[in-house]
């Protein structure tokens, strides 16, 4: 073992260290941080792993024609999308669609409200991340007062048959919710504030979001209650270190569908 800047480093440290990976990430930044490269190169191989899984269960929903639906919920800057991002890196983009639908049309706001996602939902053999879903009934809507009570009560009535009749179409359905604390949405928002090239992420439906953080628990906690079912359960995942949340969110797509 050799120990170097006060830390002690393992041979396979080392290793991971000299790679052409932690050689990159030593010394992008004129300070060197031994402890953040070693976890950032961790983390780059565990997730080119993962997303070579990914790559495998694609081929195997192609081939067997399965048909597979993610659901990304949670709070404004919770990570969702670049977590979406990593999943969808190196998988077949003909056979995957992302999902961010905009607010309804005139049509849409007169057809039966799950419409719009049902001409969503994939074909077989096909993937689709919904970054945001039919739960914007649930919390967002209600909560800026996008809806009334009456079309808010109606979609928690109907909701959980929705879902069965999507899993009882042969489809996968896996539903995360990424979950931060007040503090750290309040930083990244921030930071997306100060960067010039992420500053349009910032909508005015987040720019309230700080304010109305009670608002969104409170129908946050109904939501999980009411379609937490035991065929289309909740995954609740603790998401202010973004990297533990990406893996664990592949992790458990993977050891879900039987793709082996």
């Amino acid at each position: 073992m050799n120990k170097v800047q006060d830390i002690i480093l393992t041979d396979d440290d080392l290793d991971l260290l000299n790679s052409k990976l932690g050689l990159r990430s030593l010394f992008k930044s004129k300070k060197i941080d031994l402890e953040k490269t070693l976890a950032e190169v961790k983390y780059e191989i565990q997730l080119r792993e993962q997303q070579a899984e990914l790559v495998k269960l694609q081929t195997w929903a192609i081939e067997n024609r399965k048909k597979i639906v993610i659901i990304f919920e949670g709070r404004d800057a919770a990570g969702k999308g670049g977590a979406i991002r990593r999943m969808s890196a190196y998988i077949n983009p003909r056979y995957y669609r992302i999902v961010a639908l905009n607010k309804p049309t005139e049509d849409e706001e007169g057809q039966w409200y799950f419409q719009r996602y049902v001409n969503k939902l994939p074909k077989p053999g096909k993937i689709v991340f919904f970054d945001r879903s039919w739960y914007n009934r649930a919390v967002v809507e209600p909560v800026n007062q996008f809806c009334t009570q009456e079309q808010y009560e109606r979609f928690m009535s109907q909701v959980n048959d929705f879902e069965k009749m999507i899993i009882a179409s042969d489809t996968y359905l896996i539903k995360f919710y990424f979950s931060i604390t007040k503090e750290e949405q309040q930083k990244r928002f921030d930071d997306i504030r100060k960067s010039n090239l992420k500053r349009w992420k910032l909508s005015a439906v987040d720019e309230k979001a700080q304010g109305l953080w009670d608002e969104y628990t409170r129908y946050k906690k109904v939501m999980l209650e009411e379609t937490d079912t035991a065929y289309a359960p909740w995954v609740i995942i603790e998401a202010n270190r973004k990297t533990e949340a990406r893996l664990f969110a592949m992790n458990h797509i993977l050891n879900t569908i039987p793709y082996k």
